[in-house]
């Protein structure tokens, strides 16, 4: 019998391993994604230890999130240029050490300096790696399915709290935040490391369909510098701040707005005969809400286009946040109207990556989309401390939530009405 390989012996059948190969690596993409979300997604359990630790407001403590997003993506530029010139492998795997690190670092500060120089820090480097690593391989091996294949990676970001949030919450009640810091910040890093260690980018070797047909998408691959002077860019990236503004208003002021409307540590919920703690159901359900929405609407986007699934997506999460406020004192809905939030909201991470991609093409897309991520920096700053600043000026979260709204219906507004057009005659000129 011949030794050959199967794709020797038998010309034009792949071999099942290439088959395969990049499922697999999507799939530990996703893992490993998940183990870098709950820094970000859990964070809002932890404020009240810190403030009570450091002795701090609640302004000043939400700097710490906003440090962690602003390195996590403003450093993204650089750091997609060092995963593109040494592999995911090697940087991956420290972003992930660097991320747990941050955790347990944090579990031992008294300052609220500590705290930005412990959890803001390294988390933010850590889950910068990792995020727009992962997020730049996938375009790669998925030039078919590119709103899929990333719209997967970042669910893995939406579910990994999924998983933590009820378990975090208990720990915390039970053996405090200090233990259950250093306990996940270990678990996360472990798991992390092992799962990106097994990375690798496609090769010649590895079979790559074609770009999906009917998108408009471009044949050429443009560097960072060509792309940043394209208006095509810069609208996506107004657009990329203006939608992040409003989710991580959300999401980092999470407990405290449901506090100031009645809803608390002790107020419970009976969710399918069960009785839940609300603030924890709520920040559950919304991790699995946030995490279908970003294959679903990838998927959508990869048949009905990306402006027009944008548009319907965007709207949808300016009408959710409007029926929340209206029925903000109901812990029943604050659960289920929170999760319709976030199915309106965590697809931006799989429609701006693949329009990107699209658009400038796969040669540059970490670095590119490094550029581009930067936008969730801007988000977080507008999105934490400024909202909590609000808040303590007006005594109301009502402005923040009106803000949101109004950001929400423009951006989908713009999305099919400016973006859609200018990046068809972007492609057309090329």
């Amino acid at each position: 019998m011949s030794s050959l390989p199967l794709a020797q012996a038998l010309p034009g059948v792949a071999p099942l391993s290439k088959v395969r190969a990049r499922w697999m690596q999507l799939l530990l993409g996703f893992v490993v994604m998940m183990t870098i979300s709950s820094p970000q997604y859990v964070w809002t359990l932890f404020t009240g230890d810190f403030m009570r630790t450091t002795g701090a407001r609640l302004s000043d403590v939400q700097w710490t999130i906003t440090l962690m997003i602003v390195l996590q993506t403003w450093l993204a530029p650089a750091q997609g240029y060092l995963v593109e010139r040494f592999g995911p492998r090697r940087l991956v795997g420290l972003g992930t050490v660097l991320s747990g690190l941050g955790w347990i670092a944090s579990s031992r500060i008294e300052t609220v300096t500590g705290l930005y120089l412990t959890y803001g820090l390294f988390c933010g480097l850590g889950t910068g790696i990792v995020y727009v690593g992962i997020v730049g391989l996938m375009v790669r091996w998925f030039p078919d399915r590119r709103g899929f294949a990333t719209g997967i990676v970042a669910a893995g970001y939406g579910f990994g709290a999924i998983f933590s949030t009820f378990p975090i919450d208990t720990m915390m009640k039970s053996s405090g935040y200090q233990a259950t810091l250093e306990t996940f910040g270990t678990i996360f890093a472990v798991v992390g490391l092992l799962a990106a260690l097994l990375l690798r980018a496609p090769t010649a070797l590895d079979s790559a369909p074609a770009a999906a047909a009917g998108l408009p998408s471009g044949t050429k691959s443009y560097a960072p510098a060509q792309m940043l002077r394209s208006p095509v860019f810069w609208l996506m990236f107004l657009m990329f701040s203006i939608m992040s503004t409003g989710g991580l208003m959300v999401i980092t002021q999470f407990k405290s707005f449901a506090q100031s409307f009645g809803i608390d540590g002790k107020t419970m919920v009976s969710i399918a005969g069960v009785g839940m703690a609300a603030i924890p159901a709520a920040l559950t359900f919304d991790r699995i809400t946030n995490g279908l929405t970003r294959p679903f609407f990838g998927w959508v986007s990869d048949r009905i286009g990306r402006e027009n699934t944008m548009g319907i997506a965007f709207l949808l999460e300016g009408c959710a946040i409007g029926l929340l406020v209206a029925n903000r004192s109901d812990p029943l809905l604050l659960v289920v109207l929170s999760g319709l939030v976030f199915f309106g909201w965590g697809e931006i991470f799989s429609l701006f990556p693949a329009t990107l991609t699209d658009t400038f093409g796969p040669e540059h897309a970490t670095t590119n989309y490094g550029f581009l991520y930067m936008a969730q920096g801007v988000g977080s700053i507008l999105g934490a401390p400024v909202a909590a600043l609000i808040f303590e000026q007006t005594g109301s979260w009502l402005p923040v939530f009106y803000t949101i709204i109004a950001l929400d219906i423009a951006t989908g507004l713009l999305a099919l009405f400016v973006l859609k057009g200018l990046r068809r005659r972007f492609l057309a000129a090329a």
